[in-house]
């Protein structure tokens, strides 16, 4: 098993909205950087834990955790040219974004906050969240980092 941490802002997609979808689950589509896009297509499986964190608010950080619930797939968004995050350049027979689909497992008892995190950096190590100039939405947990997070609940 692999831990992630993956970003939406509450405004588009929050835990609310996924523990509110029927059985729990959504795929987590939209998303628009290679890295991000090659962690999901290849580094995720299905059974895998995932952070929820909630960014571009107050207070972002990390309120709940979910499971990756299907292998990667190509994201139809991308051939919608009515979706906002439709792309021209890919296509069915050459799809250019991927996505999982992610279930609910459970919310926090409140938000572990981007500041209390970094107030602890020297105990997270070499956590991508906390790196200077870091934008990724979706990125890899150590176990240990996994472990800490949720020590501070």
């Amino acid at each position: 098993m692999r831990y992630w941490l993956m970003k939406s802002e509450p405004h588009d997609f929050s835990i609310d909205d996924l523990e509110n979808r029927p059985n729990q689950t959504e795929p987590w589509d939209g998303v628009r950087n290679y890295q991000a896009r090659n962690f999901m297509r290849d580094g995720m499986s299905v059974g895998d834990r995932a952070l929820f964190y909630h960014s571009n608010t107050k207070v972002p950080g990390v309120v709940g955790i979910m499971k990756i619930v299907s292998e990667a797939y190509p994201d139809p968004t991308a051939f919608d040219p009515e979706d906002k995050h439709y792309d021209p350049k890919s296509n069915p027979d050459n799809p250019r974004w991927y996505h999982v689909d992610v279930g609910f497992e459970r919310k926090l008892s409140r938000t572990i906050g981007l500041s209390e995190i970094k107030a602890r950096a020297d105990e997270f190590g070499d956590f991508q969240l906390i790196r200077k100039g870091n934008r990724l939405s979706i990125m890899p947990v150590s176990k240990a980092q996994w472990d800490l997070i949720l020590s501070m609940e």
